[in-house]
Parts: C-alpha cells; structure tokens; sequence
C-alpha cells in the first residue's frame, strides 16, 4: 500500500521533478517507510512506500525492469501473486524481489494489459514502456485503490492517487463542477467518477485500463462488469448449500488478506461483518490477533459507541484487544485533519471515527482486515427491502436515498447553479444498464458498485493512509462479490436483511452479535450539531471566503443554522453538516 504519481508531457520537456516532490512529499503519509522518483523523456514517476510485502530494497519503487524495457509505480496488494509469480516462472521470467510489485510489472509484460483479469486484489498503477513511450494506468474491480488525474499543458497529464497532491503540484481548475455538486448534496456527498468536486480533476472509474499514446491520445477500456442477476445454473441450490458456498468463498476471501511481510490485525465495531472476520481467523487457528475498537460519547439518547459487542467476540476469540473512548473535545480537535486527509469531501460521520481509530491502529500493526462492503453485496439496508417489491425501481430508490429531491436542491445552491436533475439522470441510466432486471438487483448493483466506492471504501482508503496504515476489505473480494450477485436476492433480504449472511455466521460467531439491532459507526456529535461543532459549521458557512464562493442559497443556510437537528437526510445524516463540511474541506485546500 503507497501513494504513486506521475507527470507525463507531450511537448518535448522532461517531466517536471519539482511537480513530482511536490505530490510524492504530499502523500508521505501513505508511505512513510521511503520514496523514489523516476523520469525519463517526458514521462516520470513518484512513489512512496509502506513497506508490507518483501521489506527489503529490491521491492522499492518506483521500478524499472532494464531488461523488459518497462517502469512502473504501484499501490496496492495483489493477493494471488504467489500463483502468479509461479506461473510467469515457468514461462521463463526471472525476478530480483520476492514481492507483488515485480509480479504485477512482469504480467504486464506477459499478457498486456489483460493481466488486470488475472490479479485478485486492490490496486492501482501505471506502467510505461520505455521502447514506445506509451503509460497504462489501471485501477481495481471495485475502485478500493484510487488514482486522479488532470490535464496538463499541450494534452499532457499528471496523476496521483490522492486529489490533495495533484492540487499540491499546482495548475489544477479549481472551480465547482456544477454536476458534481448535484451528486454531492444528492447521494449523500458521493460523486461517481469519472467527476470529482472539481472540474479539473478527474478520477479514473473502477475496472478501468487508461492508455496514453506519447502524443497524449488516450483509450479508457473497462474490463470488468458486476452482473446482478441470478444464475440459473445455481437455481437448484438449498439454503444449506449456499450457507456452505457462502463460508467457503468468505474464508478464501479473508485467508488471501493476511498475505503478508508484517502482522494483520482487524477492525473490530462489533457488528457482524468485523466480528465474522476476526471468528473466521480464529477458526483457522489464528492466534494473538490485534482487534480494535472505537467509541465516542453519547449525545442525547443516541449512543457513541458498541463497545458491548466487540467485548464478547474479543472475548470468544482471545484476541488482544484495544479500545479507545474518544472525548468531544478530542473528536473537535481532530477534525481538522480529518478533513485536510480526504480526497474528496466525505460527509459520512464516521471518517472522524476511522480517522481517530488509525491513528491508534498504526502503533500497533500496519495491516488490518476490515468489514465494509458486506450490507451492500449482501442486501443489509432498510431501503433493500421495499426494492423487492416495487415497480417503480428509480422512484423507490430515490426515495429511500436522495438526501434531498431537485426542487430542494434549487433551493439549497446559488441561483446559477440550480442547473438540471444530473443524479436523477444518473441513476437512471445506471438502472437501464444489462444485467440487472429486478428494481432489487439493480439498486445492489448500484451501490456495490457506485456507492461503495466513492464513500465508505473511499473513506476507509483515505482514513487508514493517513496513517501509514494499509486496510484490506474482504467482503469485496472480486470472486465474492460475484458470487454473491448470483445469489437470489430473496436469500440476502430476508427478515431486514443479510439473511444468508447471518445464518451462515452462526455456525461461527456468538449469537448475541449476529441478532443484535443493527448498528452504526456512531458519532453522534456530527449528526446532532451543538456547541462547539455547531459554530464551527457556522463559522466556515458565513465567512467570507464561503460567501464570495457563492455555493449555496444564504436563506437556505440560515434556515438549517436556526433549527439544524431538524433538518436530517433520510439517511439519519445532518444536511447542515454536509453544506459545512463541503465549506470546511475547500477551506482544508486553500480553494478560492
């Protein structure tokens, strides 16, 4: 896990180094272990590393192979690179390092860029040949790595795997990008990529190759799509034969993870998901597992934390413990660097909650093991549900999820950027798009793919390298994340949810955790804005810099700063924090 960049020019002048320290010294968070550059012609490369697999010098990056003409920075984690590096061996590739790096580079070398369909794992990464001059950028099925980019002078690029870099190396429009800021406040700060906040700065989507020719042409190919609809060939299955698949294709999910030059710990909340996780390690004979736990205080009848629940499976499972009771106060003075570590704006409470959680993590080990993903490919929200028996799939999604429909939105931005309804339109045609026929299996389809990405695997990839700390999400691995799409939707939202999940738990974990409530990551202090945090959001809504920006409707903002507790998205979440903390993290950016 690391941080790349890259600069590429078309013009005839080197890549520019200064751009290159700039982003590399802006990401030394992602990797604190060393850095390198590379450039030749006008092509160069930045890297910095967190040393995980093969700690010694001949994994570092960036990495050139003299003898194949090919250089490459890399971040992420192959987990099948063993059966690869086998399998390039017999074709008669010989290696200098004993980690994935050199396994991704030589597959490129072997089999092009098909070699992406063969890796099982997170990553993202570019390649240049050096006889051609061509770059091949890459990013992983489900986008758990990220890569940005922007245009340059005369079709040239740079990317970086954070946006803050590419805003570090200078040059970049940063202007709104008007249906972006349509997302933002729709789907609950997400912005599906390619768009990002601004308008010039682009993400590279998930399963996606980008190829860019020395004159700048560039091809995009996506190389993957989730099917979302049942296969007939499993039609035939009982429950008691997809409890059984399910566990088989989970633990190979979770066994692939701990791969690895270092200890792997997990993050334990104490719901089902993580607790699952840590009871199938064990059930493998893993002992001394670090877990860690998270919990703030109470505001109101709202609780802060789950410490309850991650108890008894620490305790079921002798695993060494770590909790930690974070303070308002502390959560408030924590929270500007919170911001200042997304790469996008995340509305979601509990990025100050991750944020907090590395911090602590990153003392003790450098890989955890982590839960997100499992409530999406497997049917664990409330919204699933009436998705089975509507008619009206864009009508009953939008419902359940739109932080706000169009007309409150007009209401919400500056005039001139009221604009049309983009994410209703987006949605829309995510919905037509083949291979999911059902209202129900097109919105797993969506947010398994859309929604996931851009907030809480964004959220935990942004949250955990702010730390040096490297998170591994299981529950979406590629193989079952597919399996679970051809599973009956019936199985996944039965009885409020993740019905296939739970009962296959059972044989595992403690019944307690599986039929418990449903939970969150509590940070009731961002939903329920008062004190501190509250003039905090109003300081950065009625500033200068906010009004000269002119974003949002001042009538509209003062109307949520007189009663904010009030006005909460369907999503349990505040719409004054999400105007605040879009405000706040432009602030973060120096963005006028």
């Amino acid at each position: 896990m690391c941080g790349i960049c890259g600069d590429l020019t078309t013009t005839g002048e080197s890549a520019s180094v200064a751009a290159l320290q700039a982003m590399t010294e802006c990401m030394r968070s992602r990797g604190p272990d060393s850095g390198g550059l590379y450039h030749q012609d006008g092509a160069g490369f930045g890297h910095r590393r967190l040393s995980v697999i093969d700690l010694s010098a001949a994994a570092q990056q960036p990495m050139v192979d003299s003898e194949l003409g090919l250089a490459m920075v890399y971040n992420g984690c192959v987990y099948n690179f063993p059966e690869l590096r086998e399998e390039l061996e017999g074709k008669g590739y010989r290696f200098f390092s004993n980690g994935d790096t050199e396994v991704v580079l030589k597959a490129y070398h072997a089999w092009g860029t098909d070699c992406v369909r063969r890796f099982n794992g997170m990553f993202a990464f570019a390649i240049r040949q050096r006889d051609t001059g061509r770059v091949v950028l890459a990013r992983d099925r489900l986008g758990i790595k990220p890569l940005y980019y922007t245009d340059t002078p005369g079709d040239g690029l740079r990317f970086a795997s954070s946006l803050p870099a590419l805003l570090r190396a200078g040059g970049v429009d940063t202007e709104i990008d008007p249906v972006a800021l349509h997302y933002y406040l729709t789907l609950h700060a997400v912005v599906p990529a390619p768009r990002t906040i601004l308008k010039g700065v682009r993400k590279l989507p998930p399963a996606t190759i980008m190829t860019v020719e020395p004159g700048g042409e560039r091809r995009f190919e996506t190389y993957w799509r989730l099917e979302s609809n049942p296969d007939p060939e499993l039609a035939g299955l009982g429950e008691e034969d997809w409890k059984r698949r399910l566990l088989q294709e989970l633990e190979a999910a979770i066994h692939r993870r701990m791969i690895a030059d270092v200890p792997v710990g997990v993050l334990l909340s104490g719901g089902l998901d993580s607790s699952l996780v840590v009871g199938m390690l064990a059930a493998n004979g893993q002992q001394g597992l670090e877990t860690f736990s998270i919990g703030f205080e109470a505001v109101g009848e709202e609780a802060g934390d789950e410490f309850q629940y991650s108890d008894i499976v620490a305790e079921r499972f002798a695993t060494r413990h770590h909790k930690m009771r974070i303070s308002p106060e502390r959560t408030l003075e924590s929270l500007g660097g919170c911001i200042a570590a997304m790469s996008e704006p995340m509305v979601s409470h509990d990025a100050i909650g991750f944020y907090l959680l590395s911090q602590e993590v990153s003392r003790h080990v450098k890989v955890v093991q982590s839960g997100q993903g499992a409530d999406e490919v497997f049917g664990g929200y409330h919204w699933y549900p009436p998705m089975m028996e509507t008619d009206h799939a864009l009508a009953t999604y939008a419902r359940a999820m739109f932080d706000r429909d169009h007309d409150e939105y007009a209401r919400t931005v500056h005039p001139r950027l009221a604009g049309d309804d983009h994410t209703t339109a987006f949605v829309a045609q995510h919905f037509a798009g083949p291979g999911a026929d059902r209202a129900i299996d097109k919105a797993l389809r969506m947010d398994t793919t859309v929604l996931l990405v851009d907030d809480p695997v964004k959220r935990v990839d942004n949250m955990t390298m702010a730390w040096g700390l490297e998170a591994r999400v299981p529950f979406l691995d590629h193989e079952l994340v597919e399996f679970a799409a051809r599973m009956p939707a019936e199985l996944k939202v039965r009885e409020g949810g993740k019905y296939i999940l739970k009962e296959a738990a059972r044989s595992v974990i403690p019944a307690e955790v599986i039929d418990r409530p449903k939970g969150y990551f509590p940070v009731p202090a961002l939903k329920y804005l008062r004190g501190q945090f509250l003039a905090t959001v109003r300081d950065a809504l009625t500033a200068d810099t906010a009004r000269q920006r002119r974003l949002f409707n001042h009538h509209y903002v003062h109307e949520l700063l007189a009663d904010p507790e009030r006005h909460i998205t369907p999503l349990r979440g505040s719409k004054l924090w999400q105007l605040g903390l879009l405000e706040l993290w432009l602030q973060a950016h120096d963005i006028h």
